[in-house]
C-alpha cells in the first residue's frame, strides 16, 4: 500500500519530474490510500491554483484510490507522530495514516526526508 502526500499529487499534476517519478503508484489505485487530509489540501490547491472546471475531475481522482477518513485512534496516533517527528498537524496525519496501514508515503516535502517508510525525492530546484 502507499500514501502519495498532497505534494506528490500536485507536482503529479503539474507533470513535473517528481509527478512523473511517482506516477505509476498514483495509478495503482488498488494499492492507493487516500487519507481526507490530502483530499482537503488538494482541493484547497486545486481551487486556487487550477481551472474551476478541472477541480471536481482532479477530486474525484483521489476517490479512486481508498479514502482514508481521520478517525479518533488515527488522530491520537498522529498526535504522537507529529510530537515525536516534530511535525506539523496535517503532515502528522498523513504520516500516521501510512504507519497505521503499512503503507509506504509517497512525498518530495523535506519534512519527511528520513523517516521510516517514506520515499522522498526533492524537487527539481
Amino acid at each position: 500500500m502507499i500514501v502519495a502526500d498532497t505534494c506528490v499529487w500536485v507536482e503529479w499534476i503539474a507533470g513535473t519530474q517528481v509527478g512523473k517519478r511517482f506516477a505509476p503508484s498514483i495509478r495503482d489505485t488498488a494499492h492507493l490510500l487516500v487519507p481526507t487530509i490530502v483530499q482537503l489540501e488538494l482541493r484547497k490547491w486545486a481551487l486556487r491554483e487550477i481551472a474551476e472546471d478541472e477541480v471536481d475531475r482532479v477530486m474525484a481522482g483521489t476517490r479512486l484510490g481508498h479514502v482514508v477518513p481521520l478517525t479518533e485512534p488515527l488522530a491520537f496516533h498522529a498526535a504522537d507522530i507529529a510530537r515525536q517527528y516534530h511535525l506539523a498537524t496535517a503532515d502528522a496525519i498523513i504520516y500516521a495514516t501510512a504507519l497505521a496501514h503499512d503503507a509506504k508515503l509517497l512525498t518530495s516535502d523535506k519534512h519527511f526526508a528520513g523517516l521510516p517508510g517514506v520515499d522522498y525525492v526533492a524537487k527539481a530546484a
